[in-house]
């Protein structure tokens, strides 16, 4: 036996784990499944959106049984592991995560994968717990009220003065996000917030010349 014999089956050997039974693969698979499913859950409770996005949530429980397959695979063979590895490198992901909350719940399932595969249930558990936890204390936390959009048309071409001296009094800052002047009319955005918006309408409303006055609400950032 040559030298490069010996050391190809001294570095096999030396890294093979033990044999994995039937029981461990079942049991390693359920649990996470079912730390997948409260996974599910917690998405559907924690990220409460205007567009839900179902396959999305599903998505996150087959992350976490796929994950600890590769795992247990991962564990039988360092030959098998190489070529895994070889294989997942060439996957690409064109799919952009738009909300970085999105990005921590792809991760979750992963790391469940990871350590339930690695034999670490109770870690699992224990983690998983502690994250929900923390996201739905920091999720309940109240944050600056966001602001809204106030769009007025007017036939005054000279009423935008008016309007804002209107807003300055129904909230505590009003700033002009946008200004469009026709010979006809005067369209005239406002970034505002208000303890009584139904209040500011119809002041805006009772203005001489107003035609509409709508809010708008938006998700965006909230400045402070």
């Amino acid at each position: 036996m040559s030298t490069g014999d010996i050391f190809k089956k001294s570095f096999l050997e030396g890294y093979a784990s033990g044999e994995i039974t039937t029981t461990t693969i079942l049991a390693c698979l359920l649990i996470a499944g079912l730390l997948g499913i409260y996974i599910f859950f917690a998405y559907r409770f924690l990220c409460r959106k205007a567009f839900f996005n179902k396959n999305f949530s599903i998505a996150l429980i087959g992350l976490a049984e796929i994950t600890a397959a590769v795992i247990l695979t991962v564990q039988s063979n360092v030959v098998i592991s190489l070529g895994m590895v070889g294989a997942l490198s060439i996957v690409r992901f064109r799919t952009a995560i738009k909300d970085p909350l999105d990005l921590i719940f792809l991760f979750w399932a992963i790391s469940v994968g990871i350590i339930c595969g690695a034999g670490l249930a109770l870690v699992a558990v224990l983690v998983s717990l502690v994250l929900s936890l923390l996201l739905w204390i920091f999720n309940a936390l109240p944050v600056a009220k966001a602001p809204v959009l106030l769009l007025v048309s007017s036939s005054d071409l000279h009423a935008e003065a008016k309007i804002l001296e209107t807003a300055a009094r129904h909230s505590k800052a009003a700033v002009v996000k946008s200004r469009s002047l026709t010979p006809e009319q005067l369209d005239l955005i406002v970034e505002l917030r208000s303890a009584d918006e139904a209040a500011l309408s119809a002041a805006v409303m009772a203005l001489a010349g107003t035609r509409s006055c709508s809010i708008v609400a938006h998700d965006g950032e909230v400045t402070f």
